[in-house]
């Protein structure tokens, strides 16, 4: 194939309107001149002003924003009267309708917890699904839309500029500035090209991506402005692909598969400083696709043209296909969805091996607590790490290769410089200060009083050791589970992270919550209580873009609410004074003060909701609570404390997370106990 390289054609629409842009914005700019030293001039004359003026100038800044806030509640009320208001025949058919429809799920739901359980290994008797979905094939840039290397247009082969779009598509993230993410990139992208692209093309610097980023920008502006119908076209479309490919017969009950969908290729990002970030995604073909499902069932169809790489009948396991992916070289699967039975079962099972943990932990922790004075140095190690993990949920960590991942580690893996030991510090003593990247470049950073006999061990293990060494060179992750497997059945480090998750949840639930209080405190109770279990196993995220505006959205609200409280305890009051001063008791008047007492108490607990949403909102700020509640809560603790608490279960759990936790739902009862 011959490389083009041309000279800038004169079809450069993308080009054309950039350059237009930086024209207009010319003209626009004002000449320096006396419009300049009159801007000047007019700020020292603001400056001088004294404070009397700014006093003049706060006031209608006041008045602005207490008009704009008068606005929202003048609007918001409007939106609730604009509600067609329904009878109340239309309010029970609506009703009714919604419990006939809850029935009718509730009968057809698969209660696989109240069959016989397979005998051990066996997942499925019969298996039957689609296969995967594979992404569409690239379709080539439009003829006006080019590539350019030092100031000349580039006709690129289609695997390198199916790899250039890659690019040009996350010009706008800060991935695409860093050196490690622009190497690997230019890396993997020279081999996709051809010779003669590879001789010509030998500095990213020198790449013109702008057209091709131009394209993506105006491809997601026309996403964002689809009318309803085109929207509908595309609904409709995807849901033909969810009913062919998302669904499968597990033992002859339809059930929603989870990730049906095979990734499309693109550029690796990983999580924080990770080594590979920018390496090529490559697409994955269905020779590199490996099949499960029943001898008896019907196979999946291969696309046109290609073949499976394997078919296999295994029901031992519970992944419907397979592959490697070519980054970290992890195998990739296909799983039903998390409210199958499959994932169901192993779910209860995880949680009953915790709760097994529960009547054996104060033998295991007085093991090794025996085992900190060991002569065995091996053991010492062991006694310690296990004492990190049970008392900080700490992870344990894999074995990995060096430079294969981003530098994370967990509790095997610590090394010297991940540690401090301090003989005192703010009146503590004993105090061990942790800094290390956990899993996904989560920084943990915590500093803990441990008791003397831990400390001591620590100082030890890190004698005669430089920063980079190994905390626990005698223990890895396998060892440490091995142990644990002979201490009780399936016991390993992550049971730990789970029992102490969902007891930590239970004990705090009986600390922080009043059966007395209204439904918005028992939340916040509840919200506190997993933030506790959140905190332990370090579950953080980065503060939301759009905190600060939804707080100052919800404060106005309050403050408006405020406002709307003020006038109708006033009215009250004027209701009240007006009744009284009739000498015989008059209907009406009474049944106004009656209203205007309701009024005041809507208002009251409006105001309460609000202000307790707006505390959650700023403890959660950078505390994710979903990933506990979801992976190390057992549910049956909320289920019941919602039940005991009178709280609906969907202020929990949302209708995808109640059908996850079926099981747990249906089975639990008010005494439950973890």
């Amino acid at each position: 194939m011959c490389l083009a390289v041309k000279e800038e054609p004169e079809d450069h629409d993308f080009s054309a309107e950039k350059r237009g842009a930086k024209r207009k914005r010319a003209k626009d700019k004002p000449t320096e001149g006396p419009s300049t030293s009159s801007a000047t001039s007019h700020t020292k004359k603001k400056k001088s002003r004294g404070r009397g003026e700014e006093g003049n100038m706060r006031a209608p800044k006041e008045k602005k924003f207490k008009e704009g806030r008068e606005k929202a509640v003048k609007k918001e009320e409007e939106e609730e009267q604009k509600k067609p208001k329904r009878t109340k025949e239309e309010i029970e058919e609506a009703r009714q309708m919604k419990i006939k429809k809850k029935e009718e799920e509730e009968q057809n739901r698969w209660r696989w917890w109240e069959e016989e359980k397979y005998e051990d290994g066996v997942k499925w008797k019969f298996l039957e699904h689609k296969g995967p979905y594979f992404p569409p094939e690239y379709q080539p840039l439009p003829d006006n839309v080019h590539f350019y290397y030092n100031g000349k247009w580039v006709k690129l082969s289609l695997p390198a500029e199916e790899v250039a779009l890659f690019f040009a598509q996350m010009l706008d993230h800060e991935y695409t500035t860093k050196d490690v993410f622009r190497e690997n990139f230019f890396q993997d992208w020279r081999k996709e090209m051809t010779n003669e692209e590879r001789l010509l093309i030998k500095d990213l610097n020198k790449c013109d991506f702008g057209e091709l980023h131009a394209m993506h920008k105006a491809k997601v502006e026309t996403r964002k402005n689809m009318s309803k119908e085109e929207k509908l076209v595309l609904k409709e479309a995807n849901q033909k692909i969810v009913d062919e490919f998302g669904f499968c017969l597990l033992d002859h009950h339809k059930e929603r598969v989870g990730n049906f969908k095979i990734e499309p290729p693109g550029l690796f990002r990983g999580r924080g400083e990770h080594p590979k970030q920018g390496m090529l995604k490559k697409r994955i073909q269905p020779e590199e696709v490996i099949i499960n499902c029943s001898k008896e069932s019907s196979i999946p169809v291969a696309p046109a043209g290609h073949r499976w790489k394997e078919i296999r009948h295994d029901n031992t396991v519970t992944w419907l296909a397979s592959w490697t992916e070519n980054i970290q070289g992890s195998i990739k699967y296909i799983m039903l969805n998390a409210n199958s039975r499959l994932k169901g079962e192993k779910d209860w099972e995880k949680y009953e091996v915790a709760r097994k943990l529960k009547s054996c932990v104060e033998s295991i922790r007085s093991q090794y607590t025996q085992d900190l004075k060991s002569k065995e140095m091996g053991r010492r190690q062991r006694a310690v790490a296990l004492y990190f993990i049970d008392k900080l949920a700490l992870r344990a960590g894999h074995e990995k290769e060096e430079g294969e991942t981003a530098d994370t580690v967990g509790c095997c893996s610590l090394r010297v410089e991940h540690l401090k030991l301090h003989e005192t510090l703010d009146g503590s003593e004993f105090v061990v200060e942790f800094d290390f990247l956990g899993k996904d470049s989560i920084r943990y950073y915590n500093k803990v009083p441990v008791i003397k006999k831990v400390f001591k061990n620590l100082k030890l293990f890190m004698e005669n050791k430089d920063p980079g060494d190994e905390l626990f060179d005698r223990l890895t992750t396998s060892l440490l589970n091995k142990h644990l497997g002979s201490l009780m059945p399936g016991l390993t480090a992550k049971v730990f992270r789970t029992y102490n998750a969902s007891i930590t949840l239970q004990q705090q639930l009986k600390v922080l919550t009043n059966k007395s209080d209204n439904v918005a405190e028992k939340l916040l109770s509840y919200n506190r209580a997993n933030r506790a279990v959140a905190i332990l196993c370090n579950h953080q995220r980065a503060l939301p873009k759009t905190y600060e505006q939804s707080m100052a959205n919800l404060q106005s609200k309050i403050d408006g609410r405020k406002e709307q409280l003020s006038l109708a305890k006033t009215e009250l009051k004027q209701a009240k004074k007006e009744a009284k001063a009739k000498s015989s008791p008059d209907g009406k008047l009474q049944a106004l003060v009656e209203r205007k007492k309701k009024a005041v108490q809507r208002c009251e607990e409006q105001l309460l909701k609000m202000q307790v949403q707006a505390t959650d909102k700023e403890e959660n700020k950078q505390i994710a609570l979903g990933t506990s509640k979801l992976n190390y809560l057992d549910p049956r603790i909320s289920v019941a404390w919602c039940k005991n608490m009178e709280v609906q279960l969907d202020k929990i759990y949302n209708k995808s997370q109640r059908d996850k936790f079926a099981w747990a739902i249906d089975m639990t009862e008010l005494d439950f106990e973890f």
